[in-house]
């Protein structure tokens, strides 16, 4: 939904929850996270994303491409961001604020995840039954309940499970 803004500019409405956008292209992105919808595959093993630039920094584990480099310990990142969330286990920053408890996170996402806890918002609904979530991780576990989908393969016998932690762990018997 388009709409004015005080100062003449266009403001979009999420057709889900209250959320504006000053940019309809960001209010489409957005929407996704109500959708599901993930219209950008990789090339090599088919995964699906809800934007371009991840599936592009998602390719690039393909590639074994990591210019991104702890300034700490060496360690090396496909990613910037996933560098610098790395650096600051090294550092103990915490720059997010929850601004309802004032509890401090390292990463923005955990902040956001958090705050939902003092809202009880769940914005993230399961595509087959309608169940809410926090959360869009435990929402994708949830929706392979009704899929049947085990996207995680034991490197050893070939066995798939619908979550990396139960795939690890079975990993570790052999």
């Amino acid at each position: 939904m388009e709409q004015e803004t005080h100062k003449g500019m266009k403001s979009y409405t999420c057709n889900y929850c209250e959320k504006s956008f000053r940019y309809l292209s960001k209010r489409k992105q957005h929407e996704r996270t109500h959708t599901g919808e993930r219209p950008y595959i990789c090339k090599h093993c088919k995964k699906s994303f809800s934007q371009l630039s991840h599936c592009r920094q998602h390719e690039r584990t393909h590639a074994g491409e990591k210019p991104y480099t702890c300034k700490h310990c060496k360690k090396s990142f496909s990613q910037l961001s996933h560098c610098r969330e790395h650096a600051r286990t090294h550092t103990g920053e915490k720059p997010y604020t929850c601004k309802y408890c004032k509890k401090s996170f390292s990463q923005l996402s955990l902040c956001r995840r958090h705050e939902r806890t003092h809202t009880r918002e769940k914005p993230y609904t399961c595509k087959h039954c309608k169940k809410s979530f926090t959360n869009s991780s435990v929402c994708k576990q949830h929706e392979r309940t009704h899929t049947g989908e085990k996207p995680y393969t034991c490197k050893h016998c070939e066995k798939s499970f619908t979550q990396i932690s139960h795939c690890r762990r079975h990993e570790r018997t052999h």
